[in-house]
């Protein structure tokens, strides 16, 4: 069956919280990381179908979709979980923060790679608790952990490690032998592990595969919470539902002390978008990541392109971390967007001098993006 990823979908009047924020102005938005696709037919199909029930009372999460998310582990990774392992959650954001209240105690120490999504800082500072940010290196064209300085960096009272993989805004796909190492930190340093995946079906190189940290042992499933989510990969972020998967008992108890205190459970809607979409969404699927990589491709050819701009190749997410520091500009964010187009400041990341590009959109309204980026470079 044929997707149609091409037609361009107007999204103004829609809430859309990437498209609202330049309403009126000559801009192409390619910011906030959700896409401009369509959701999968079956997802919405299945909204139709639960939308025409006409009931919409509190919903407890159906054992159908914790079977299929077991499933998908063991299929996807040959990594084997338990249905009670599952814990549902709003969003995966949600999962941040309940990973830096609840994992560790205020007295303890938070380890933090960078540049990474800003709700990862934003956690630690609210929660609050003291951190280290510890510098990613671009090495043979990946950024990495820096492993002798995440070493360094380990005090003794430092209890939990925050990992991003795929990482955003890298666009990283960490090696089983680059979890290994950092599992191994964590073994010898007793951390627990709170690994954020949200990006794990959103792989751009094919041959390169997701390893979830937690499958590589059941010593590391122990200390390790993974947040997991259908959102990004099949566009319906605003239905709202992520999991987190947790063996241990103790830490999957303090993980989920906040539910139906502050934070609310996942949306009706987004339990059934989930459940169609990891049962009948992979044909999709496939075909997103099929153009998503031609995205990619145009993306690095502008930027090979352009004498001001740098980046490492993308090996998963459609977002694209570009180092601007040769433009020459003080804030390559807006500079871009005096030239109408608004990406992501890389200030929110932790490197003021690059920029993020979501390059999920329709090719032509890329392309044009990347003609008004390729004559201000």
């Amino acid at each position: 069956m044929p997707f149609d990823f091409d037609t361009p979908i107007d999204r103004t009047g829609s809430w859309a919280m990437r498209w609202d924020r330049y309403t009126g102005r000559d801009v192409i938005p390619l910011w906030v990381a959700d896409t401009d696709f369509r959701a999968p037919p079956a997802v919405l199909d299945a909204f139709a179908a639960r939308l025409a029930h006409g009931v919409f009372g509190y919903s407890a999460p159906p054992d159908a979709l914790r079977a299929a998310i077991v499933e998908r582990m063991q299929r996807f990774y040959g990594w084997t979980i338990e249905p009670d392992w599952i814990v549902f959650l709003p969003g995966v954001v949600p999962g941040l923060h309940l990973a830096a209240r609840y994992l560790c105690t205020p007295d303890q120490h938070v380890l933090v790679p960078t540049p990474i999504y800003q709700h990862f800082k934003r956690a630690v500072q609210l929660a609050p608790r003291a951190h280290d940010d510890v510098p990613l290196v671009l090495e043979g064209g990946r950024w990495v952990f820096d492993e002798a300085r995440l070493a360094q960096a380990v005090r003794p009272n430092s209890k939990l490690l925050f990992v991003c993989n795929p990482q955003n805004p890298g666009g990283t796909i960490f090696t089983r032998a680059e979890l290994g190492r950092l599992a191994a930190l964590a073994e010898r340093h007793d951390l627990v592990i709170c690994s954020d995946e949200i990006h794990a079906d959103l792989l751009i190189d094919e041959g390169k595969p997701h390893v979830p940290i937690a499958s590589l042992a059941p010593e590391i499933s122990r200390r390790t919470v993974t947040l997991m989510s259908p959102n990004k990969t099949f566009n319906f972020p605003a239905a709202g539902v992520a999991f987190a998967i947790v063996e241990d008992a103790a830490l999957r108890a303090a993980f989920s002390s906040d539910h139906h205190a502050t934070l609310h459970d996942a949306s009706v809607f987004g339990y059934v978008g989930a459940l169609a979409a990891y049962r009948d969404g992979q044909a999709w699927l496939d075909a997103q990541l099929a153009y998503l990589r031609a995205n990619s491709d145009l993306v690095e050819a502008m930027v090979a392109d352009a004498p001001g701009l740098v980046m490492a190749h993308t090996e998963a997410t459609y977002l694209a971390w570009i180092d601007a520091r040769g433009l020459g500009v003080k804030d390559p964010f807006a500079h871009y967007l005096e030239h109408g187009v608004a990406l992501s400041p890389g200030a929110q990341f932790g490197s003021p001098q690059f920029i993020r590009l979501n390059f999920g959109t329709q090719r032509s309204r890329l392309v044009e993006a990347l003609e008004r980026m390729r004559r201000v470079s």
